[in-house]
């Protein structure tokens, strides 16, 4: 396992490369304009190209766009929502991956539970020893990892996964207002009567 992440770590820099991701995405898109109108290709590139004018007509509404933005904008979409596929995609086989992998070492197919279990120690250890350093010595190591690492119950002692995503939300809505809010005071721009004329245009329609 240790032989296969050294040999996958120079192709996993170059995949995090964000030129690389873009070119990825434009390949993306391209392969699927390629594709002929009745098939999956041409019908996944008609959804998302109705969707792409569907948020520029949007926009549309609340700002006006010459030819030059409209042109960008729509880049941009194509960008962003193909993007966001892959993105989804990826963690989907993340998933996968991850739920075959603990398959086969609780199986013991192929024989690989020693090399899964020992590399899965060795992370789970370097996780461990900074929370170890700061364990006061009057507590005990058992009551220590009870209260915050391992509860009694075998629950995992962070929020379900749910919640985890509803609060992440709400933090980053609060960060975007909070910066168009600061535009609004702060320049000529009227960031919050846009999103409040975008937000109207999207209720409505």
């Amino acid at each position: 396992m240790g032989l296969i992440k050294l040999l996958a770590a120079p192709v996993r820099s170059i995949v995090r490369f964000p030129l690389f991701q873009l070119a990825v995405v434009v390949a993306v898109i391209l392969f699927l304009q390629a594709g002929d109108d009745n098939s999956a290709r041409g019908q996944i590139f008609d959804g998302l190209d109705r969707l792409v004018e569907s948020t520029v007509g949007a926009f549309s509404t609340v700002f006006n766009l010459k030819s030059f933005t409209k042109s960008w904008l729509t880049t941009g979409f194509w960008i962003a929502y193909v993007y966001l596929g892959c993105l989804l995609i990826l963690f989907l086989l993340r998933v996968v991956i991850s739920k075959m992998v603990d398959f086969v070492g609780w199986s013991n197919l192929f024989g690989l539970r020693n090399a899964i279990a020992r590399e899965r120690g060795v992370a789970a250890y370097r996780a461990w020893v900074p929370f170890e350093r700061i364990r006061p010595a009057s507590i005990p190591q058992e009551r220590w990892e009870e209260a915050f690492a391992w509860p009694a119950n075998n629950e995992p002692p962070y929020p379900p996964l749910a919640q985890r995503i509803l609060s992440g939300a709400i933090s980053y809505v609060a960060v975007v207002l909070a910066a168009a809010l600061l535009l609004q005071i702060l320049t000529p721009f009227p960031v919050l009567t846009w999103f409040g004329q975008l937000l109207k245009v999207l209720v409505i329609s």
